[in-house]
């Protein structure tokens, strides 16, 4: 399992010029599923996520975590987080996990984040999307469940 996490301000995703999912200060997590993910792979990820310090403190030090804030997630699906470019330039998703099992994991991963206590909004599985993202900082970090 994959994430790419932004520090944000205000963000919102939009499905056919609709938006169905917004927050303000939080984080919005790009999540990608490899097709040997299992859910001890959603678990590590959530507890990482939401105990990640890259929230600033009273001083200005990237101290404090999404639970610390009270802030809120946007999480949207995507499978291109685990494209292989290795060969010609057509990105091949062979270790993207495929849609029905990805939808189920991306669920579980949604819920887990609920059981936290965290806000979550949500785009649309599957959907073309529209992301907006108020980069605060700019901060980004990447996540890798096969990298712990």
């Amino acid at each position: 399992m994959k994430v790419v996490i932004q520090r944000s301000k205000k963000s919102n995703v939009k499905v056919n010029h609709e938006v169905v999912g917004s927050i303000e200060k939080g984080l919005v997590v790009l999540v990608g599923f490899h097709v040997e993910d299992i859910e001890e792979d959603i678990n590590y990820i959530v507890k990482k996520l939401i105990n990640l310090r890259i929230f600033n403190d009273e001083n200005g030090t990237m101290n404090l975590s999404i639970k610390d804030i009270k802030g809120e997630i946007l999480s949207i699906s995507q499978f291109t987080l685990y494209a292989d470019t290795k060969k010609g330039n057509r990105p091949g998703y062979s270790n993207s996990m495929k849609s029905d099992f990805a939808k189920e994991f991306y669920e579980k991963f949604n819920e887990k984040l609920l059981m936290e206590n965290i806000n979550v909004s949500t785009g649309v599985f599957g959907a073309d999307m529209d992301v907006s993202i108020s980069n605060d900082g700019p901060v980004t970090i990447v996540i890798d469940s096969k990298e712990k």
